[in-house]
């Protein structure tokens, strides 16, 4: 049994696979509390639902690419067994993860989209820096960036750890109200950073409404 905050059709909002039609997988709870969070929502309640239970409700939509996130969906131990049941059916799975909790179980089939948290984040020191080996040409590292200091702070870790070298995508992303976006555009341009530049587009259509 998984405990689930919800299920639900959309379009992805992040990552390498932005505008492309998702089932989202949402699992309760997360140990980390970022100071931009914004599924604060999903941290406690939810339902529990046998795997079955929740692969037959993705099965409904028959999607070709399937998120799993959170909270930090591997807080719950019960997370590695669906990724896997959900890659056996053939899905293209990822997995939205803080990089607080170890990847070294996570079935290798699954795209991994992991943070590393900036200072303003406020949860910069739970960084789990060996998780960087487990990733892999397939996955995506992900920096939200509140300031100045963020950005620099990202990009000392983009060098230190060769993070473009090592996976497919260097996500770098504003946070919303907070960061101008033309500001972390222009800064990028201006260091010829080899990084990919997003918005939460599912925020610009829909606004801060869970389930969409």
């Amino acid at each position: 049994m998984i405990r689930i905050s919800e299920i639900f059709y959309s379009l992805q909002g992040e990552t390498r696979t932005t505008g492309l039609p998702t089932v989202f997988i949402r699992l309760t709870g997360c140990p980390l509390r970022c100071t931009w969070c914004d599924t604060e929502y999903a941290f406690k309640g939810g339902d529990l639902l046998s795997s079955d239970a929740i692969l037959d409700k993705v099965s409904e939509y028959a999607p070709k690419y399937v998120t799993v996130t959170g909270g930090e969906p591997l807080a719950q131990r019960e997370c590695h067994q669906l990724l896997k049941l959900l890659a056996d059916r053939g899905y293209e799975v990822s997995l939205e993860t803080s990089g607080a909790i170890t990847l070294s179980e996570v079935d290798p089939r699954v795209v991994k989209v992991m943070d590393l948290k900036p200072p303003a984040s406020g949860e910069s020191h739970r960084n789990l820096y060996e998780n960087i080996r487990f990733l892999d040409k397939k996955d995506q590292l992900k920096f939200v960036i509140a300031d100045r200091g963020d950005y620099d702070w990202s990009v000392s870790k983009m060098i230190e750890y060769d993070l473009a070298g090592r996976v497919s995508d260097v996500l770098f992303s504003p946070v919303s109200g907070e960061m101008s976006a033309q500001s972390l555009a222009s800064w990028i341009l201006e260091d010829r950073l080899p990084v990919r530049f997003q918005l939460q587009l599912h925020r610009m259509i829909w606004g801060d409404k869970p389930g969409v």
